[in-house]
């Protein structure tokens, strides 16, 4: 009976424990000007959100639409009677979905970094005095205040459409598994599992804060004034009851969460159980409540983290996918998906060349978490034959391609094509690739493949080393002929 209390006794712990705690800088009641650009940060962000949301939304309902018309002409063809039993009711069940989005939701997902948005615009609606030195301030703040609510709204509207997806899915599953629509299913379950990761992709940009919005909930959060409002008027409020709250708001004075016992009611209980246990029930009193305890500090722990002050947690589905594996960058933006590098090379002097430096640049797009292809130029910088004749020249500049594709751990497969065109062999500055007599034998033409080796690094500009080692296959068709082994230095920026 005793171990039936446990969860109850950490749930009730847990929340007079986050109730208890002191709240950092109460004492400092002083508000400080806010940044000019944070209310139109705000509103700009929630709006591109919104765009994003809605754009989504009618793509995955799309799809849907049209990856069931196809199965439903195929299913025909194989049996009409059973194409009629599954997809017949399909219609009706998409305006049942269209009312239920026309609908206002009766509760809203619990998503942190909106919160904290939405509660700081609430709290400058309530102190202009923050915001008045920025022109039209007033009207900023309603149009902020409308977008956001809109937002919150949207992602409502979103995640009702991902249980509409999912439903649908797990039924189709279970109607034509076994009539060979594998292929059809496999589809499906990609659009809904992509769509699902989109959402948290989304959900993830909130918590991207500009210059302006992470200085203001920064100055914000250290303010007593700012913390009780948010303690008071948050989403978080409702979940909580946190200390000075209006206890009539959580169902009457002394009424405590609703459905939850009271911390008396939990004290009386406790004492009955310890009288009824017997003589050994204090020490089996002591143990549940450590693994209450322990079991409180994780509730703690995840709570804490989906602070509104702190950002929060983006929800995870916990749903694996089914029949393929999964692109994580897929759901990213096309800028989230660019890398940007820098790389060196030397190499040593010969008959018609000093020692040379080539510095590059590269762009690389991922298609996926295990291949990059990318673009790139570099320039050659001569710097003499040795020692005793150091001198900086022009040597020359480069145009890349290249693909890198993951085959363990930190190792990499590189390839690539490149053009070199070296002044020397022209004596003219510069001249196209694809020109003709002098100036197109001043390009040399290498085709690179070998290994990379990538090295995280803790850096605040450069986020990775690599290391290649590669031969270029091409070299031995170069008059002058050069080294056929490349070693590079990379470091990518993002």
């Amino acid at each position: 009976m005793l171990k039936r209390l446990t969860p109850t006794i950490a749930f009730i712990f847990l929340v007079l424990q986050l109730q208890g705690q002191p709240v950092s800088g109460q004492e400092d009641s002083v508000i400080v000007q806010l940044p000019s650009g944070y209310v139109d940060k705000v509103s700009s962000k929630a709006n591109q959100l919104e765009q994003k949301l809605d754009t989504k939304m009618d793509k995955a309902l799309v799809g849907l639409m049209k990856q069931e018309a196809t199965m439903k002409k195929k299913l025909a063809k194989m049996d009409s009677l059973k194409a009629k039993e599954v997809f017949g009711n399909a219609e009706q069940k998409y305006q049942e979905l269209e009312q239920r989005l026309m609908a206002k939701a009766a509760g809203k997902q619990y998503i942190p970094s909106l919160d904290t948005l939405s509660t700081s615009l609430k709290f400058l609606h309530q102190n202009p005095q923050l915001i008045s030195t920025i022109k039209g301030s007033e009207q900023k703040l309603k149009e902020a205040l409308s977008k956001v609510n809109g937002l919150e709204d949207k992602f409502q509207k979103a995640e009702e459409i991902k249980k509409f997806l999912r439903e649908r899915k797990q039924f189709l599953k279970d109607q034509l598994s076994q009539l060979g629509f594998a292929r059809e299913l496999k589809k499906l379950n990609k659009q809904v599992y992509y769509y699902s990761e989109q959402l948290n992709e989304y959900k993830g940009l909130l918590k991207d804060h500009k210059k302006a919005e992470r200085k203001a909930i920064e100055l914000l959060s250290k303010t007593k004034l700012f913390q009780d409002f948010m303690r008071k008027n948050s989403m978080l409020a409702s979940l909580f009851r946190m200390p000075g709250d209006d206890l009539s708001s959580f169902g009457g004075v002394g009424g405590g969460l609703a459905g939850l016992q009271t911390r008396s009611q939990v004290n009386n209980l406790i004492q009955q159980q310890i009288a009824a246990g017997g003589a050994n029930v204090q020490a089996q009193f002591r143990q549940n409540m450590q693994e209450a305890q322990s079991r409180m500090n994780e509730l703690k722990e995840k709570v804490l983290k989906a602070s509104p002050l702190g950002g929060g947690l983006v929800e995870a589905d916990g749903e694996m996918p089914e029949g393929f594996k999964p692109n994580d960058q897929k759901t990213k933006s096309f800028f989230k998906r660019l890398e940007y590098g820098t790389n060196f090379q030397t190499q040593k002097a010969t008959n018609f060349f000093p020692v040379t430096s080539d510095i590059g640049l590269s762009l690389g797009y991922k298609l996926n978490d295990k291949s990059v292809i990318g673009i790139g130029a570099s320039y050659k910088m001569g710097v003499g034959r040795g020692w005793n004749d150091i001198r900086i020249t022009n040597q020359g500049a480069g145009l890349r391609s290249f693909i890198d594709w993951k085959i363990k751990g930190s190792f990499w497969v590189s390839g690539g094509y490149e053009q070199n065109y070296k002044s020397q062999l022209s004596g003219v500055l510069m001249a196209a690739p694809f020109g003709g007599g002098r100036e197109r034998a001043a390009w040399q033409q290498s085709g690179l493949i070998g290994l990379s080796k990538v090295v995280s690094l803790r850096t605040k500009f450069f986020k990775k080393t690599k290391l290649q080692l590669l031969w270029d296959f091409l070299s031995y068709q170069q008059i002058p002929a050069t080294q056929p082994l490349v070693f590079r230095i990379g470091y990518s920026i993002k």
